[in-house]
């Protein structure tokens, strides 16, 4: 039944078409195909294993092949696999919001579910222009999203609207609103202390409702931390600066904590490290352990009810897709949850923690590692060209892959985000899996010194030649 590598590839190069990947790139190499999972392990087509560094980008928490989650799914299998959550309810989505409720910050008590991480924050986007929409009439001047630099909040246009990425997004620019931008505080870029970092940022936040008055719908923030833009960890004060800036300015705050949440920053919640109630919170990824696609917006009773009318006042929250609260996704997430309470997965995650700082603080000592960040069971490793200057690698360069290459020679699957090379292994990986992950990931960074050097003087002296990109 199983095709050999050689045919899978060659099926691969004629019709799949791979997200963020150069295919005229991609289809020049050796494909690796992914036939098989175990724990913390993903098999390829040739037989070779590989430590799953990048949790397959933010999703598994316990493992592949997990025999409790399995089990969840087969049980419901045998009852129902999909109706419609349109008008009517099911009981794996009741279930779920139940224990949802009970895990997210004390406040937030509906929920609304969705697909991916980017429907999650498109929703939430949504319900807060709705909101001021549905309290103040169609003319309400509440209008405007406010996001941050750097920020990544998904795909969908409403996401993306909110924080264009330049070389992700440059197509789509015309058909997008302008958006409120401020500085997100990072602290290797500002050169102004933790404190002096996060206040700029703050001023930054409330200069633009200054400026805007009564235009700010909601403020949309990475909570804790923005993945895409490099693994940047804000500053202790940040998130809680924020959430008190957006109180006294009657504006909504969303967190985004479809990458944070479920455990990665070391919390159930990165807002909880803080003591947050966002207005509305996006969370995905993790929450089904790996397994299938569900996403949930979460937001407060206060929120919700601006929603409550008759039909004919069209307050009603005309949002959703065909697989909105699928039992078999539903149930998934239900056998994650409980397992994470069963293994007390969060309360074990500390001493994998201090792993990862001891490791990450070592790497510092490499000649062309500008700077190291980290949150509970993530790890961002920034490569610049020179230490001194702090002088970045172009995007195209893509210095990180230097490093990512070797590691999987070497049996470990991680990705760069341009310059910053991302390892952020499952949850339920031991210690000895973590410390075999990182022995790699070293290793990989100390091979390449020499590749990554030929790149930095070639940028240095302006001897590096870009690739052609869009005009």
């Amino acid at each position: 039944m199983h095709k050999d590598h050689d045919a899978l590839a060659r099926l691969d190069r004629d019709h799949v078409w791979h997200p963020y990947t150069q295919m005229a790139e991609y289809n020049e190499k050796d494909p690796l195909v992914v036939v098989e999972g175990d724990g913390r392990r993903l098999k390829d087509a040739k037989g070779r294993w590989y430590y799953d560094g990048t949790s397959s980008i933010w999703l598994n928490v316990h493992g592949h092949r997990v025999p409790e989650i399995d089990a969840a799914i087969v049980e419901q299998l045998g009852k129902v696999a999909h109706s419609t959550l349109l008008g009517q309810a099911n009981e794996p989505s009741i279930l779920l919001a139940e224990e949802l409720v009970k895990l997210v910050p004390e406040g937030l008590t509906r929920v609304f579910y969705s697909d991916s991480g980017s429907e999650a924050v498109e929703a939430a986007i949504k319900m807060a222009l709705q909101y001021w929409a549905n309290l103040e009439g169609k003319e309400t001047k509440r209008h405007r999203i406010l996001s941050f630099e750097d920020g990544y909040h998904g795909d969908t246009l409403g996401a993306v609207a909110a924080a264009p990425v330049e070389t992700f997004h440059w197509p789509f620019k015309a058909m997008l609103p302008s958006a409120l931008r401020a500085p997100f505080p990072n602290l290797y870029r500002s050169g102004k202390g933790p404190q002096g970092t996060v206040r700029a940022s703050l001023n930054a936040v409330e200069k633009l409702f200054d400026e805007h008055p009564g235009e700010v719908a909601a403020v949309i923030v990475e909570a804790m931390m923005q993945g895409v833009a490099g693994i940047v960890v804000a500053p202790e004060g940040f998130l809680k600066g924020l959430s008190e800036l957006c109180r006294e300015h009657d504006v909504l705050l969303i967190a985004d904590e479809v990458a944070t949440g479920f455990g990665r920053t070391g919390r159930m919640f990165a807002c909880e490290h803080e003591g947050v109630t966002p207005d509305l919170i996006a969370i995905g990824k993790g929450l089904t352990g790996g397994y299938l696609p569900l996403a949930a917006t979460l937001t407060t009773d206060e929120v919700y009810e601006a929603f409550l009318g008759s039909h004919a006042e069209k307050k009603t929250f005309f949002h959703g897709h065909s697989y909105t609260g699928n039992q078999l996704c539903c149930a998934a997430a239900l056998g994650n949850l409980k397992l994470m309470r069963e293994t007390k997965l969060i309360e074990g995650l500390a001493g994998k923690e201090r792993l990862i700082s001891s490791r990450a603080e070592a790497m510092r000592e490499h000649p062309y590692v500008g700077d190291v960040r980290y949150k509970g069971m993530v790890l961002g490793i920034e490569l610049v060209a020179d230490k001194e200057t702090k002088a970045t690698y172009p995007w195209e360069a893509q210095a990180g892959w230097r490093i990512c290459n070797r590691a999987r020679e070497k049996g470990l699957l991680v990705r760069p985000l341009g310059s910053v090379v991302i390892c952020m292994p499952p949850l339920g990986s031991t210690l000895e899996e973590l410390s075999e992950m990182l022995d790699i990931l070293t290793a990989s960074l100390w091979e390449a010194t020499e590749e990554i050097s030929t790149l930095s003087e070639k940028v240095l002296t302006g001897t590096y030649e870009r690739p052609g990109s869009p005009a």
